[in-house]
This record gives C-alpha cells, sequence and structure tokens, in this order.
C-alpha cells in the first residue's frame, strides 16, 4: 500500500465542519468532514439521508458522506442544500459550493425547521422578544 497517497479533505483544508461540493472530474456531490470530526455529525449526515463512507488510511479513518447517486442531478442538489439548516441548527460551521446550493431547497428547509420548532411553543406563549435567525450558508464559486 501505498502510504504517501493523499486524500483531499476541504474541511480539513478550510476548517469548516462540513464542506459540500461536486467532486471534480465526476457529478458527485461530497460533504466532506474533518479528521476526527465527531460521530454526533456523522450520524446526522446519515439522518439527512447521505451515504457514509470510509477509507482505512490507518488512524484515524478518513470518513466522507456523498449524497445517493441513484437520485436525479436536481434531487441530489436538493438533498444536499436542505441538509444545510440542519447542520447549522445543530451548531456546524458547513461551506456549500454555488454549483450544488438551491436556494428553494435551502429556504423550504429552513422553513420546516421553524414550523417544527414552533409546535412545541404553540402550545405555551412565546417570550416577548423571541426571534429566529438562521445564518445563510457560505457560497463559494
Amino acid at each position: 500500500m501505498n502510504t504517501e497517497t493523499h486524500i483531499a479533505n476541504l474541511a480539513d483544508e478550510y476548517g469548516t465542519d462540513v464542506e459540500i461540493y461536486i467532486k471534480p472530474l465526476t457529478t458527485t456531490i461530497h460533504a466532506d468532514t474533518p479528521t476526527g470530526a465527531p460521530a454526533q455529525l456523522h450520524h446526522l449526515l446519515e439522518r439527512l439521508g447521505l451515504e457514509r463512507h470510509e477509507y482505512p488510511t490507518g488512524e484515524p479513518i478518513y470518513i466522507w458522506h456523498t449524497v445517493p447517486d441513484n437520485l436525479g442531478a436536481d434531487e441530489q442538489k436538493r438533498l444536499a442544500t436542505r441538509a444545510i439548516p440542519a447542520l447549522l441548527v445543530a451548531g456546524y460551521e458547513v461551506d456549500c459550493t454555488s454549483e450544488v446550493f438551491d436556494e428553494a431547497a435551502y429556504r423550504q428547509a429552513v422553513h420546516d425547521i421553524r414550523a417544527r420548532a414552533a409546535r412545541p411553543a404553540a402550545q405555551k406563549p412565546a417570550p416577548a422578544d423571541s426571534s429566529s435567525c438562521t445564518a445563510p450558508a457560505r457560497r463559494t464559486p
């Protein structure tokens, strides 16, 4: 085995928790997480519909996620984009390239999260000055 093999990990390179992008020379949407990312981040990505992959490069193991390739291209982008608000709410820093980002899917996912959060609050009055703000995903060329 060639130990000189280098696997690019954009989350490590850019210092984010999740980097969502289309892998060069493919149509595969990747979600890179940093080396040693917490298990709960990997589990959240899986619950959001991304598939986990591992490469045994020694310790630590290189782990990344992809959008299922059985989906059409537009649905792949929607699935990846809809994951962003849930990751942000969980406290993770996310970067998504513009070629993946789907504005309508993002807005719908934010709406869905707010609607779920509002259900328990509907049972009791909210504080007068409560507000909700979701940070937009950073988009890079």
